[in-house]
């Protein structure tokens, strides 16, 4: 759903309270504190507690209009290569430091809570995120940067299906025992078929699952053997780095991927949107 199809389908808070409200009961609506039908609008006559529609959800006590809600979330889903705070305040015309906040909420529902096991012919990679290393203003003071295992920059992990799904999150090491312990808790290892580099932090996947390898210091494919749709995902991921946000607080890092697994996974959805709202409030 774009900007204006929102806009002109939710143009007063009372709109957008209203399909919440239908998204969320439906006709039967509940108390989210102890789950009991007995309510009025909106008190519940078994726990004697108030509620709203927005009560236990990422718009909890909120003071923005539910349409900069609805707008930001629009934009947000649309924005394939993500979009800033200081963009998105302007958009919105509210303050900066509040649609930080906004998008902290909002990312925060996109991580995936469900365990969705990836299956079939699936790719596995780790890649490092950061900004570019920047030298000294005297020519000599000039360094090589260093690249990969063992630079500073924030470690990701992650892996994806061929035409389908990915999972990634943020990891301290890159050694065999938590890559193993990635795979297992994220990949059906039945029926499906993992295709990695030769770092040999994956050399323990073949003894639960079958394990085909590309020597990337050789070829960067060999047939159907190969990691290129993982690290696909890897340049959106680092495109939204370079290209609007240029830094990532530590604490915040995981939900900057999350939000990238979230739109890559909607990515053949036609109402990203609604399947946004309808995961929050359903």
């Amino acid at each position: 759903m774009n900007l204006i199809s929102i806009f002109s389908k939710y143009p007063t808070q009372e709109s957008c309270l209203e399909h919440l409200e239908t998204v969320r009961w439906g006709d039967n609506p509940t108390c989210p504190h102890c789950r009991s039908d007995k309510v009025g609008r909106w008190n519940c006559h078994a726990c004697k507690s108030s509620f709203n529609v927005l009560s236990g959800t990422i718009m909890q006590k909120t003071k923005v209009p539910l349409q900069k809600w609805f707008l930001a979330i629009g934009l947000m889903a649309n924005a394939k290569k993500r979009l800033s705070s200081c963009q998105l305040a302007r958009d919105l015309d509210v303050r900066q430091q509040t649609v930080g906040y906004m998008q902290t909420r909002i990312r925060v529902a996109m991580v995936n809570r469900e365990r969705h096991l990836l299956q079939g012919i699936i790719e596995a990679d780790e890649t490092y995120l950061g900004g570019k290393p920047r030298n000294g203003n005297r020519r000599e003071d000039d360094k090589p940067a260093k690249k990969g295992r063992g630079t500073a920059k924030h470690l990701i992990v992650g892996a994806v299906e061929r035409g389908g799904r990915v999972t990634a999150r943020t990891a301290a090491k890159v050694r065999g025992k938590p890559l193993l312990k990635f795979i297992k808790d994220n990949v059906e290892p039945a029926g499906s078929l993992l295709m990695t580099d030769e770092w040999k932090g994956y050399g323990g996947v073949k003894n639960f699952m079958q394990h085909a390898v590309i020597n990337h210091s050789t070829a960067y494919a060999e047939g159907s053997v190969h990691t290129n749709t993982i690290e696909g995902f890897w340049s959106l991921l680092k495109r939204a780095w370079y290209g609007s946000h240029h830094h990532y607080g530590v604490p915040y890092t995981l939900l900057y991927v999350a939000e990238a697994c979230w739109k890559y996974n909607e990515r053949k959805n036609v109402d990203p949107f609604g399947g946004f709202i309808r995961g929050c409030f359903a």
